[in-house]
């Protein structure tokens, strides 16, 4: 049975419960993997769709107006007409006039990847942060197409010199969605700003940001090392919004560690600017981790994904630690050892099973010690002035008194112990001696 022509209320509705076929074109230059289709079928799955087929065609390039060949359109017409498709879904960018032109052939409502991942976004958005930057990237992506919701008026016919009325209404229709858009960014302003002092005011400890391709284990991780019962899933950008906890590293105490929301490669641009805030934590970390999906076969281009998106938001110069997880889904130990050799420096371990996460809490606090000196400085014990610089540019672990003297235990950027030397000839400053530490036990999992 032929469907009916698709309307724009079709189109708006989300894609959960519907049948889909997916589609990709592909760069004939680019060696792909087994099934190419594999990611968008994760975020279809995500999005609550079913996937009732699979349709890919290799070209130089897209077809200006409908972006795959006439031949292929037809092809793809009797598929969804045979598979009682709703709903077909590119993974690859389409402009609006391509979109409308496979509609009007295929008879059935056609998405991209982009429209795929803000349908996805706004069913998992749970705060008002992520919300906000959930409608403002859709009212972006809507904004050059609201054309199309009022083609039915197009053969309403003026006189000379007259504008129809789907003419006025798309006028009317842009100027609501602009203001709305302008409504969105002023207060996702406000948002990013509460964000940054919500984070300056943290910063009496390190910080701690977890990054990755999206469903790489992040949120598992975390849960593993703070017991935080944050959300994991096995779904793609099952986590949206930033949840920090307190870990306890040995010799180094506590710090703040952050789960972010999830990359994936061609993650739309309009996210990445709507999310910034939620990013925050991110931006002002101390250290990230990368946590990349050891099992998955395309690791590699999910981790150049990662550090690609990381670069476009400007924070690629972070100190940066990656973490191979997920080892223990990994049947050929040769593969292992071939991302190993591949990342010298990162730490393999597995969340679930929780191999490896005693060398990621020594590797996390090496990597803190880096650019911080953990000391113990000897003053007379009325050198406020000395005790308020070390409270602003570090970190007071303790405080004991003895003799008239005053022993801070801190962790300090090893550039400030020069200055602290010359202001203070008095004072002494000596590496700190964990053997002697009275402190209370660092181990991992600690909750505060």
């Amino acid at each position: 049975m032929q469907a009916p022509l698709v309307t724009e209320r079709d189109r708006k509705q989300s894609v959960a419960q519907e049948n889909a076929i997916l589609v990709k074109l592909l760069d004939p230059s680019i060696q792909y993997s087994d099934d190419p289709l594999e990611e968008l079928d994760g975020l279809a799955t995500t999005a609550g769709t079913t996937v009732v087929g699979k349709l890919t065609q290799r070209r130089d390039k897209p077809d200006p107006g409908s972006y795959l060949g006439k031949g292929k359109i037809e092809e793809l017409t009797l598929c969804a007409e045979a598979s009682e498709a709703d709903v077909i879904i590119f993974d690859n960018e389409l402009s609006p006039g391509q979109t409308r032109n496979l509609e009007r052939e295929t008879k059935r409502k056609v998405i991209d990847r982009t429209e795929l991942i803000l349908d996805i976004f706004a069913t998992h958005a749970q705060t008002l942060e992520s919300r906000l930057a959930v409608e403002l990237a859709q009212l972006e992506y809507s904004l050059p197409r609201l054309k199309r919701m009022w083609s039915h008026l197009d053969r309403i016919k003026m006189g000379v010199g007259m504008r129809g009325p789907g003419e006025k209404q798309l006028e009317v229709d842009r100027r609501l969605v602009e203001k709305r858009i302008r409504d969105l960014k002023d207060d996702l302003d406000k948002v990013a700003k509460r964000r940054e002092r919500e984070v300056a005011a943290r910063k009496e400890s390190m910080t701690i940001s977890l990054v990755g391709y999206t469903n790489a284990g992040k949120s598992t991780l975390m849960n593993s090392l703070t017991s935080a019962q944050v959300l994991s899933a096995d779904m793609l950008f099952a986590t949206l919004d930033t949840r920090t906890r307190r870990w306890r590293l040995p010799h180094w105490g506590p710090v703040l560690l952050s789960d972010t929301v999830g990359f994936i490669r061609d993650l739309p641009h309009r996210l990445i600017a709507s999310f910034k805030a939620t990013l925050e934590e991110a931006n002002q970390a101390d250290l990230l981790l990368h946590v990349a999906d050891a099992s998955n076969p395309e690791a590699e281009q999910q981790i150049n994904a990662v550090n690609d998106v990381l670069a476009e938001i400007g924070i690629n110069q972070k100190n940066t630690l990656l973490v191979l997880n997920k080892v223990d889904r990994i049947e050929d130990s040769g593969r292992l050892k071939q991302l190993q050799a591949r990342y010298p420096y990162a730490v393999s371990v597995s969340a679930v099973s929780r191999e490896g996460l005693d060398k990621l809490a020594i590797a996390v606090s090496d990597a803190l010690s880096k650019s911080f000196s953990d000391v113990e400085i000897e003053a007379a014990v009325d050198n406020g002035k000395l005790v308020a610089y070390l409270a602003k540019n570090g970190e007071v672990v303790s405080k004991r008194y003895g003799n008239e003297k005053l022993f801070v235990h801190c962790r300090i950027p090893t550039a400030h112990l020069g200055r602290i030397e010359n202001q203070n000839p008095d004072a002494v400053i000596r590496p700190y001696d964990y053997t002697s530490d009275t402190e209370e036990s660092d181990t991992v999992g600690d909750v505060a």
